[in-house]
Formats: structure tokens, sequence, C-alpha cells
């Protein structure tokens, strides 16, 4: 009997009945064929085609299996990453979700039994944030595009540089106003006050010659000469320049002040936000790697762009390419060479003598450039140990 034509009723009868999901019994994922009752699977599994298709997957069972896994996770978290981005959701919202499109992967074709074994999965392969709760298990999507990773360290260094200059600015206003307060104190307690006598029968004579002048009973009387008179003239006077000037220094806004202390921090500091250097033993602090690699130690073999490098594991061997963030300095033990990496002595080498827990820092003997047998203070995060 021949085919229907596609415009006659049991052509349009026979679309309709295809259209959407049909029973996942009456599937078969080798062929990926979708029979519509028990009739038509009993007819397809006696076909020549399936039973070839049975006889290559007998062949590498494994193979087959672990093709239908990949193809089924690429699409789960494609489907997460794009509806649902890096939001907490249940893994049966998305899963409902997944298995809409007629032509999906079944999950009993892939290596996991169940959707919760397929969650535990991608928990622990670090693919996805999963946590179990009354209600089941619920799953958040990891972004590990470098482009995302990168736009997030950006704006978390910008986010820190803005926290600083606020600090900073806090820091000047407080010792603005415990200046103001120390100038207000000073005032008050040197009050100048009048002439007055202790006693009204005390009697004070002045005399301009050099003649002495005699006081009442009560006690010696005072005697001023005109030297007298003109010491003190002269003390009031540079009384009054003094405290002019220091008037004329307290004039100074606080615009001024801040923009002194600038000028001042740029040529004193030399710091920069990068610290990489070649041939220096860093630690990796990245816990997106896995464990295989976290708070393992590396060599800096290349520099990158200032802030990236291509670093090679001591234990295995193994060359990563990672950002600074991702790594952190690594102290040695007292006696050891040490590199500078930041402030006014970079790229001096040196030798580490002691170590102040107390305030972060170590005591270096400089070891090379003009200053070499000086001993100097260097914060633990400006400078590392020597490959």
């Amino acid at each position: 009997m021949g085919k229907a034509d596609f415009l006659s009723p049991k052509a349009i009868s026979n679309r309709i009945k295809s259209k959407g999901l049909q029973k996942l019994r009456w599937y078969c994922q080798m062929c990926q064929k979708q029979c519509r009752d028990e009739n038509g699977f009993k007819c397809h599994c006696m076909s020549e085609s399936h039973q070839r298709q049975l006889l290559l997957a007998s062949e590498n069972p494994t193979k087959f299996m672990d093709y239908f896994s990949d193809e089924f996770k690429s699409d789960f978290l494609e489907l997460l990453s794009r509806r649902f981005g890096t939001k907490r959701v249940h893994n049966n919202i998305v899963y409902n979700e997944y298995i809409s499109h007629r032509e999906h992967v079944h999950m009993n074709s892939t290596q996991w039994e169940t959707l919760t074994d397929f969650t535990k999965w991608l928990g622990r392969e670090g693919l996805c944030k999963v946590d179990e709760t009354p209600k089941g298990w619920y799953i958040q999507y990891i972004d590990r595009d470098p482009e995302t990773i990168r736009r997030q360290e950006e704006q978390a260094r910008k986010k820190k540089q803005d926290l600083d200059d606020e600090e900073r600015t806090a820091k000047f206003i407080e010792e603005q106003v415990r200046r103001g307060r120390d100038g207000k104190e000073t005032e008050e307690t040197s009050v100048f006050t009048e002439l007055k006598r202790e006693s009204e029968e005390e009697k004070v004579a002045f005399n301009l010659g050099a003649s002495s002048s005699v006081a009442g009973p009560s006690r010696s009387s005072s005697v001023l000469g005109a030297s007298a008179l003109k010491a003190a003239s002269s003390s009031v006077k540079r009384k009054d320049t003094s405290s002019d000037a220091r008037g004329e220094k307290k004039k100074k806004s606080a615009l001024e002040e801040i923009i002194e202390m600038e000028e001042k921090k740029k040529q004193k500091s030399v710091r920069t936000d990068y610290w990489l250097q070649p041939n220096i033993i860093v630690k990796v602090i990245t816990k997106k790697l896995g464990e295989k690699y976290h708070k393992k130690k590396a060599v800096v073999m290349e520099v990158r762009d200032k802030y990236g490098a291509v670093v090679k594991m001591i234990d295995s061997g193994d060359k990563l390419k990672l950002d600074q963030n991702h790594l952190e300095t690594v102290i040695p033990a007292p006696g050891k060479r040490v590199l500078i990496l930041n402030d006014q002595y970079r790229d001096l080498e040196a030798v580490l003598e002691g170590i102040d827990e107390k305030n972060f820092s170590a005591t270096l003997t400089l070891d090379s450039g003009q200053q070499k047998g000086k001993r100097v203070d260097v914060a633990y995060e400006d400078f590392s140990k020597l490959a």
C-alpha cells in the first residue's frame, strides 16, 4: 500500500499523534526513534536496522554510554546557564524544561540512574553548587568563563580601591578633628589675665631712673626699670608675631592639606598594583583548579601583561597560566635569599633575617644594589622566596 499524501487525513493524523512527548517505554535510544504504541515498538525491535545497532553497541558498550552521558551533561548545563544563569534553582525545574525538547537524550541511556545521582555528580565535579533541602535538591551554575572571571576580578579590585579611598578620607577627617580639638585646648590653657594686686595695702612704684623704689610694710616692693619695660614690650611683640604666624598656618583649608598629603605620598611611594617577577616561588591559592593544585608551590617561568604568569608546579611539573590574584608569595626560613617585589627596594635581592608576626613584616638585609648590607622592614606580600 502506498504512502498517504501529505495533506491526506491519515498523514495529518499521524503528524498530530507524533507531536509532543511520547511514552519513554516505547523510545529506542540507540536508534533515536520514538514509537507511538507497543506494536510499533515491537516491530522496530525486530527490524534489521535495530539489530545492527545492537551489534555495534555490544562491541564497545562503554563508548556509547560515555557518548550519551556527555551529550546529556553538555545539553543540561547549556540549558541551565542560558535559562537560569547563576541563580539557585530546583533541579526538577531544569530537568522538566530539558525533557520538553523531543530530541533530548534520555537519562536511562547515561551512567546516572536518577536525577539525584546526576545532581550529586555535578557537585563533586565542581560544575555546580548543590544543596539538599526538605523540598529536594537545588543547583546553582558556576560560570567559569575567563571573560566573566576577569570582569568579576576587575569589579572586586575597583570596589577594594574605592573602600581604600574612603578609609583614607575618613582617617584624614579624624586627624583634622583631632588637630582642631588639640588647638582649642592649647588656646584655652594659654589665657592671658590682667595684672592684679593681691592686697590693697601693697604699693607699686615705678622708677624710670637708676634709683630703687620702696615698698609697703607687708612685703618688698617690685621694681621695674626702663630696661625691664623694654624687655617686656619686646616679649609681648614676639608673642604677638608668633601668634599671628600660628594663625596664618591654621588658616590653610582642608583641601590644600589634602593636596599636600597626596603630593608627599606620590613623592615617597613607588608602589604598584602588580608584583609578579620571574624565578620566584609562589603558592596557588585558588580552588577553581581543584584540590590537586590548591595550596601547592610553583615557580614563575614567565610574566605576561604584568598581572598574569606561566607557572610550573614543583610537585607535578605541570604548567599553568594564572592571574596574580590566584597566587601569593612564599616566606622562606631565616637565612634564605628572597626577591623584593614592590615598594622602593623593588627588584633587589636580599637575605631574610627575621619575621615580625605582630606587624606582618620581615627584616631583610639587602644583598644587591647601591645600599647593599642595609637592613629594611618589608611586608609579607612585598617579597618572595627565590627559585
